[in-house]
Order: structure tokens, then sequence, then C-alpha cells
């Protein structure tokens, strides 16, 4: 496969007005088995379980939650089968039994879907001794001890153990067996190996030695982690075409790819292994997975594997967490188009609390499964996401936390309840773009040349952008511009100097000066003389004419409290750009309004960025929901119905888990714009399980929602 083959991927539908005449047209199964299963269950063994656990339990397990598709540990560093490949280690239980293949016979008696889990991260010391070039190395030229249990060494990634050994594995399995597919836990290596074969085989890619550092920015590890891509996705394809060639519609699946566009072309199905919370990550993480994952994937089916335990660095790993913790993250999930797969650490049961609850949510989802099925979103915002920028901006100050911009723009979006989609920002040609009427940059610095020219195509032909802080001001490589690459969008030029840290600076708000009238992105602020302003901030030059809405007020001392205040309690340096040309809308922020917003919470920065977004869409929203609480919102649409996700994340623990409990949300009033040609059959709520009276205006359908505890859907079913 050659790089322009799997640098393309399947895309959404089109164009919001487009899509009334496609009702009944169901995504393209063919005769794969890939989108047949909608519920998975993975049971990962311990060794010491064969002999121990019940399969028996687990079987019936798997049929009462109306599992569909099952992912068992197979082999690796152990087998749970009567593997004949030498230095394949089993189960010291496992005598002349073979749990593997008991479990996969009883999942293939319920018409289940069953890929198998193999671990290749580590080995053991008969290994070590036979082949000590298998061995991870570390800088100072040491073999790996296994970091959590020293018995165990750490196997090279990159190297014949992974190439050669766990080929014959995975051969082995599959001739055994005839799976489905293998999924692989840990594949990819932990951290640089300095082994003998990563040695020669990066120098002969690089012409170099290996980097002695992972600093990003040096261009050997920048090399290095080109070479890394390339030699996993060699391994992937060499495991892939070796379980082919045993079953030729089985398919090789990684647990984690270092590139999403790559994951995206080569996946006909995929799971993210995003299992739980730890610290202070929201609920909507899950969602965000999802959706990053969706840019390049589009519709092809998505896992979002659970944990049931806790995910917290300390690793209780047969721990169980709360009902509304598990609860709250897989409606996320679910929400963003993502199929629930549950794991369980362990066959032998210690706490049994969350059987029922994983219970309960696969039967819903059974039960519904029909209005799960999506086609295609319908959100018309995009925020555009960048690997790029991720792997080559920053190293100064103002440059620290950037994935601040990303997540605090994320989080804003989700307080405005609007519905929105990612975009990888390596996938800006015409069609993947088609979908948008707006495109977010939350300080996508790291754009090419190429790239910038997509976006400018896309607002030539109507597309809006909102743009904040060093957005295109470095090119595809990190490297810094003169001026915004997207300069001549913008309207504003980058004059050299960044402003920062500010304190105590603050925005000035003002109505036009003829009108007096507040421009709209000031809704609601029209009572708030000034507001406070972000962190750091870029001064740039306007190029063209601009009104003046938001203006600079520059810091001025915090102490003694005698001496605040301002100096300068107004100036016409403009903190806010909006420009119209043609059907087209721009807004550039020159400073890290997502990044500060994301750090401080203030609520005049996310009902300025919501205002902002709301301008620039310039068009009625797919749907409105007003009422109390924190809502994240999606709109789907299936093969004959079209469904709206209310996940309620209104809960002290939102942005520190676990969730104790739910804190419900009242009455919600719901306005849905309806595709073209399109005729609304019924309305009604999956969860609560009731039919909804509503009112159709126009092209608009308005109902009320009573009240939402945890998640609520409403279905809408369509006719043509």
């Amino acid at each position: 496969m050659n790089r322009r083959d799997f640098m393309q991927t399947s895309v959404a539908a089109g164009a919001y007005a487009a899509l009334g005449a496609s009702w009944g047209v169901a995504a393209e199964n063919g005769q794969s088995w890939f989108d047949r299963p909608m519920r998975w269950a993975q049971l990962v063994l311990v060794e010491n379980d064969p002999g121990r656990f019940d399969p028996d339990f687990w079987l019936d397990y798997f049929k009462r939650v109306h599992a569909d598709g099952a992912c068992l540990s197979a082999g690796g560093a152990v087998a749970y089968y009567p593997t004949e490949i030498p230095l394949h280690h089993r189960s010291d239980w496992l005598g002349d039994t073979d749990p593997f293949g008991y479990l996969v016979r009883g999942c293939r008696a319920m018409d289940m879907a069953v890929i198998a889990r193999t671990d290749p991260h580590a080995t053991w010391n008969n290994t070590h001794k036979a082949h000590p070039d298998w061995i991870a190395v570390d800088s100072s030229g040491q073999k790996r001890r296994h970091w959590s249990n020293p018995e165990l060494w750490v196997t090279c990634a990159l190297g014949p153990y992974n190439f050669d050994f766990m080929t014959q594995v995975h051969e082995e399995i599959m001739k055994l067996y005839q799976l489905d597919g293998i999924f692989s836990n840990r594949w990819a290596g932990h951290g640089t190996c300095y082994c003998e074969h990563c040695v020669e085989n990066f120098k002969s890619f690089a012409g170099t030695e290996l980097p002695k550092t992972s600093n990003r920015h040096d261009p050997a590890y920048r090399k290095y982690s080109q070479w890394r891509i390339e030699r996993l996705r060699e391994l992937w394809f060499l495991w892939d075409r070796t379980i082919r060639n045993v079953k030729s519609t089985s398919r090789y699946i990684p647990n984690g790819f270092p590139d999403n566009v790559v994951t995206g072309a080569l996946s006909d199905i995929f799971f993210t292994d995003h299992q739980a919370r730890r610290g202070v990550i929201p609920p909507w993480s899950n969602g965000k997975r999802a959706k990053e994952l969706r840019a390049t994937m589009g519709m092809k089916p998505l896992g979002g594997i659970f944990s049931v335990g806790l995910e917290e660095p300390y690793r209780w790993k047969d721990s169980v967490q709360s009902e509304a913790e598990i609860r709250i993250w897989v409606a996320e999930g679910t929400a963003n188009n993502m199929r629930p797969w549950f794991v369980k650490f362990s066959g032998t049961l210690y706490d049994r609390r969350w059987l029922k609850v994983v219970e309960g949510i696969y039967q819903w989802h059974y039960r519904n499964e029909r209005y799960l099925r999506n086609v295609a979103p319908l959100a018309r915002v995009g925020v555009i996401y960048s690997e790029q920028t991720e792997r080559h901006y920053g190293g100064r100050q103002w440059q620290e936390q950037s994935s601040g911009h990303e997540l605090g723009m994320y989080h804003a979006l989700i307080e405005a309840r609007i519905p929105f989609e990612m975009v990888n920002d390596r996938l800006l040609d015409a069609e993947h773009l088609k979908p948008f009427r707006l495109l977010i940059l939350p300080n996508i610095a790291a754009l090419s040349d190429t790239q910038c020219g997509q976006l400018r195509q896309y607002v030539k032909h109507g597309g809006n952008l909102v743009a904040t802080f060093e957005t295109s001001l470095y090119d595809e490589q990190g490297k810094a511009r003169s001026d915004f690459g997207l300069a001549d969008i913008f309207g504003v030029s980058y004059d050299g100097r960044v402003e920062g840290p500010m304190k105590n600076s603050y925005l000035r708000l003002k109505p036009d000066a003829k009108s007096g009238r507040f421009h709209s992105v000031l809704d609601g602020l029209h009572d708030a003389y000034r507001i406070i302003n972000g962190i750091w901030r870029l001064q740039v030059k306007a190029q063209a004419d601009f009104s003046t809405p938001v203006t600079l007020i520059p810091s001025y001392p915090d102490l003694p409290m005698e001496h605040v205040y301002p100096r300068k309690p107004d100036t016409d340096i403009r903190e806010l750009y909006l420009r119209e040309f043609g059907e087209s809308r721009v807004a550039y922020i020159p400073w890290d309004i997502d990044r500060t917003f994301w750090r401080i919470m203030n609520v005049d920065h996310g009902r300025l960025l919501r205002n902002i977004v709301t301008w620039a869409a310039n068009e009625e929203p797919a749907v409105e929901v007003t009422g109390p609480g924190i809502l994240d919102v999606t709109v789907w649409r299936q093969a004959k119905s079209m469904t709206i996700h209310l996940v309620n994340l209104t809960n002290p623990m939102m942005m520190k888990g676990p969730f104790r409990e739910f804190i419900p949300v009242g009455q919600q009033k719901v306005r849905i714009r309806i595709p073209q040609n399109t005729k609304i059959e019924r309305a009604h709520l999956l969860v609560s399980d009731r039919t909804l009276a509503f009112q159709i205006e126009r092209d608009t359908i308005e109902l009320t929602v009573p009240s939402i505890l945890d998640h609520e859907v409403i279905a809408l079913d369509v006719s043509t």
C-alpha cells in the first residue's frame, strides 16, 4: 500500500440540507463480520485462572447481556491454549486443559464474533537466555527487566521477537481456532529501545545513531518517531497478512497506533483503549476520543473499551468503580457512536457489584439497537485537531500546556450544547470538509502551505472559520513563519511580539459607536463594561477594516490595593477580529481564550466563545436544547430514524472522578431541524421509554424532555 492509498479513508455524509433524500440508505456492510457486533465482552485471564475460574459462568453472562462479540486471552506472555511453539510460555496451571478453546466454542455456539487477545510486551528467563537480542535495551545498554514484575523481561517491539516469534504465535492461534481476528495489547513498545536490531535498523533508515533524548524538537528524535511509525505499520501489515492467509475475512487489530490517519485508513474495525477517567479527566473525554478516531475512520465500527475498575496510576486492577461512574463513561461513548466493550481482568470474581450495572447497560443497548446503528452524524461544526502540532509545536513559555487550547474549546462547546465533530488536520480536502458549515481551529499552530490552501478554499466556497492564538504561524515541521499562513483570511499580520504572562488585564466590551447597539458576540454581556483577559496574547496588525466590539485594557498593578486601577481604561487595540466576505464569516482571536478558559473556567470566556461560534456558524443549529444543567448533545441519522443524545454531566465530580450519584436535571426544551423531504412519524424517549408530543413549524420540530438522570435519547421515526 503506498502513502496515497493509506492516507485515504471513508468520509461522513454530505451537507445537512441534502440528507433528506438519503433516508433509508443504510451503512454498507457487505459480507464482512465487522459491522455485526454491537456489544463486546472482554475477559482478560490471569495465569492461575485455568482450573480456578468458571468459564460457564462467563458464557452465561455473555448471553445474558446480549454480547455479540468477545475478545479472549490467548497467548503472548502467557498461553491459555496447548501451544506447540517453543518458548511460548504455557500457564503453569494449564495442565492438559484448553480454557481459551472452551470459551471460543461457547461463544461460537451463541453466534458471537470471536477475536483473540495477545500480549507480546513481556517474556520469561528462558527466552532471555535463548534469544537475548529479543529483549529491550535501555539507553545505558542494559537489558530491561519488567518494571512491575522483575521475574519477566521487556521485549523489543520492533525486532525479531514480534516480527518472527509473535508472528508464529498468531499463525498457530489462527490455524487452531479460525478466529475473526487478533487484538494485541501493549504491542508497540515502551520507550526507545537500543537493542542491536533497533540500532542497525534505525541507522539504515536515518543514517544516524538512535537519539538519546525524547525531546520532540531534536531532529534525531523526529527521525526516530517517523521510523517507529513506519516500523509499526510494517508489523501491522505482517500480522494482518499472516492471519488473513489462514482466514481471509480475519483481521489484525492493534491496541492503539501513534497516527490516527494511518489507523483510519488501515482499519476495517477498531477499538479505543480509553478505559476510564483518572485524575481530573472529564467524562466527555471518552466521547472526544471517539470523535478523533471517527475523523479518520468515518463510520467504520468503533468499539469503546471501558474498565469496570479504576484506572488510576496505582493500578488497582481488581477494583470496581461506582455504578454512576461506569454509566456516565459508557453513555458518553454511546452518544458518540462507540459500541460498548467491557473488559474484566481475571476470570475469578472478587467483587460482583459491577455485573448488574453492565447487564443493565447492555440490555438497554440491545433493546434499542436499531436506533444506535448510526449512518452519519448531523453536526455542522467541526473542531480541527492536529497531531503534527502536538508533535512539532512548543518549546517557548507561551506554548506550554498547549493541549489546553483544544480542551478548553471542547469544554466550551459542551457547555454551549453545540453538536460538533472533530476533524483531523491532515484530512482537510473538500470531501472531508463537506459536512461542515464551520471549522474551529483552537491554536492549530503547525499547518503546511497545502493545508492553509485547503482552508482558504473552504472559506472561498462559503465555509466559516474561528481560529485562536498562533494558528498557522508555523509550518508542518514546527518552523516559525514570519506571518500567519492564513493572514489573508484573518485580515491581520503578526508583528513578531508575544505579551505575557499578563496579570490583571481586561477586555473592554463596547457597542457600535454609530448605532449604539452591541454586536451579537456580546449577547449576555451588555452590562459588563469589561471582562477578564487571557494570559498570553499576540500583537498583530490589522490589514483590513474591522469593527471593535472587544478591545484591550492593558495590565496594571494588582498591589498595593490603593494602586489597583487601570492606567489605560481603553485602547483601540482589538482583541477580536470579525470578518465577512461573501457567504463566509471568519473570527480570529489573538489571545489564548480557549486555554485560559480550560485553566480558569471563567463563565464570561465560555459565553464569549459560544457567541463567537454561533455568529460564525451563521445558520440555525441542527438541534437547540434549552434548560438547566450541563449536557453533551449529539445528533445522528440512522436508516429510518434520527436520534439526539443528551448526556447529563451536571455533577460536582465532573472534573474529578468518580461520580457518586447522578444529579438529575429538569425540563429541557428541544428544537430539532428536520432534513428536507422528511416526515416525522413518532417521537419517543429511549431511556425513560415514553412517547413524546411534538409540534412542527416549517423545518423544525419542537418537543419537551421532562427530565434527564444520566442519559436520554430522543428518537424520531421518519419516512420520506
